[in-house]
């Protein structure tokens, strides 16, 4: 027998990502405890609650609807929360967005999502209004964190609005919001999330893996428009009532080490490019106690040369992992009190790992291939792109388009993207093992590792380099790291070639962008024939 549409929905039990994450704190008696401290204030957990429900009235008094979706072009302050939250308690799709991304990247994304609304930071707006006016966009700006003439302000909106509101008949299995993604191999993706899924990362990884606590101050480097820093931010904190700080400028090592110490940060989720810089910081060195008990990376391999040296200094482990926008955190790591540095980790609770060869099968213990996942948290699809969505999934396991290798204890051993990937010789080289042991020689801040053709076309590795305060390059510089890395590694994954740059390409969570270097190296290429 056939269930009627009606009642089939019916049956469908209510649920709602905001009202999980706010209620049980304010019941649990939390209502007075912080939530969040941003540049300007702190926010009790009953405040929060209450700004959200007012931003959820105020959304819908400006004419946004259920499912209708809404871009967030927010730096990291309370408006994030607020917006972010009482958007999903309204029904209404936010669509959190990198702030540092350009002006055709914001028409890209407007256009292609189809929002109908824009709450944007003040300092970013320019950039915004500039996309809006390239394409035409007919929907409207609400400014945050600043005031301009003739556009709504976010603050007066949610301060003139009802301090209750109705949360929206929502499911767990219902579009909660979206993430784009980096767009640093094409055009950024919509990737759209359920509203259980944020849980799922809390309870799998800030609880199960992390051990959150209520007493903890957390603070990640990595921003809230990025699923690493949403879930260190956000989801993870709320989930169990500690207190999150945000930040809204860049994270500078000097910037960080001053916010560690001045808030008392417990947990610190950073990613290894910034680990690296703060280990060479004059502002590091001087930083005095710190109230750290735990420490988080992700975005790239961590080199083993980083991980234990912010162990000697601070007495701290930096637990490692893996994850994607598309599962939004991670989904492979190590574990506080069992971190090894130069190993990936082991699958979070809840989460299976696999890894397959180009043919699709198994790999055998220590044969490289990709690694593939399945979890509560995978994302539903790509918008508007149902090839790529067919393409990232394998069933029920999702691509992840890394390269891992299991060793002899089933330890995931990260080797690099796949697109990364250079085959010298016929043989796989792993970009991240030939950066990992530049970066163990005492000269070398950053390092960075592609595939160039040399005279018969043959492919060998190409190191970029970025050199710590005290060193200049040099010829013989040069020659001792191709030396240095020879000593360490087989004779074919040393850098045929060695440049010395200032600074490296990064997407804004500090990923280096090797294609960026590799499209240089063509055109170089090119413009010599």
């Amino acid at each position: 027998m056939t269930m009627p549409a009606e009642t089939a929905l019916a049956a469908v039990p209510p649920y709602n990502a905001t009202v999980e994450l706010l209620n049980h704190n304010l019941a649990a008696g939390r209502a007075e405890k912080l939530a969040f401290v941003d540049d300007d204030g702190a926010y009790t957990y009953r405040e929060v609650a209450e700004r959200v429900d007012r931003c959820a009235n105020a959304l819908r008094e400006f004419g946004l609807q259920p499912s209708d979706r809404v871009v967030l072009g927010l730096l990291d302050s309370i408006a994030f929360p607020t917006a972010f939250l009482g958007a999903i308690k309204a029904g209404i799709v936010p669509i959190p967005v990198n702030t540092m991304f350009r002006a055709a990247d914001f028409a890209y994304i407007l256009e292609n999502s189809g929002a109908t609304a824009a709450i944007v930071s003040h300092a970013v707006y320019p950039a915004y209004e500039e996309a809006a006016r390239s394409i035409a966009w007919r929907g409207r700006f609400i400014i945050a964190n600043g005031r301009e003439p003739s556009r709504p302000t976010f603050d007066d909106l949610v301060a003139a609005a009802d301090a209750t509101a109705q949360t929206a008949p929502t499911s767990a299995d219902a579009t909660c919001f979206w993430l784009y993604s980096s767009g640093s191999t094409g055009k950024p993706k919509g990737t759209l999330h359920r509203h259980a899924s944020l849980m799922h990362t809390a309870a799998a990884f800030g609880q199960g893996v992390l051990g959150l606590r209520e007493d903890d101050v957390v603070y990640s480097a990595a921003k809230l428009f990025f699923a690493y820093g949403l879930g260190n931010a956000l989801t993870f904190p709320l989930s169990v009532g500690a207190t999150s700080v945000l930040f809204a400028g860049r994270a500078l090592p000097e910037a960080v080490v001053d916010i560690l110490a001045r808030r008392g940060a417990t947990v610190f989720c950073g990613v290894p490019t910034l680990f690296s810089s703060m280990l060479a910081s004059e502002a590091f060195a001087q930083r005095g106690a710190l109230a750290l008990r735990l420490c988080t990376s992700a975005g790239e391999s961590l080199p083993q040369h980083v991980g234990e040296a912010w162990r000697s200094q601070t007495g701290v482990d930096i637990v490692d992992g893996i994850g994607s926008t598309e599962m939004l955190h991670i989904f492979v790591s190590t574990r506080p009190g069992d971190v090894r540095y130069g190993v990936t980790g082991y699958p979070v609770p809840g989460y299976r790992a696999r890894i397959v060869d180009e043919s699709g099968n198994e790999a055998a213990r220590g044969e490289m291939g990709e690694l593939l996942v399945s979890g509560p948290s995978a994302f539903s699809l790509y918008w508007d792109a149902p090839e790529k969505t067919r393409g990232a999934f394998s069933g029920e396991w999702v691509r992840t388009g890394d390269k891992f290798l299991q060793n002899e204890d089933g330890a995931f051993v990260h080797c690099g993207r796949v697109d990364d990937m250079i085959k010298a010789g016929g043989i796989w080289v792993s970009p991240s093992e030939v950066e990992s042991v530049l970066i163990g020689h005492e000269a070398v801040l950053e390092a960075a590792v592609i595939g160039v053709p040399d005279a018969n076309d043959l492919v060998k590795p190409k190191a970029f380099v970025v050199l710590r305060a005290g060193y200049a390059p040099s010829a013989a510089l040069r020659d001792d790291l191709q030396a240095f890395v020879k000593g360490r590694l087989a004779p074919y994954k040393y850098p045929r070639w060695l440049e010395f740059v200032e600074d490296l390409p990064k997407t804004a969570t500090g990923k280096i962008r090797r294609h960026v270097l590799r499209d240089r190296e063509a055109e170089l290429r090119a413009a010599a024939k």
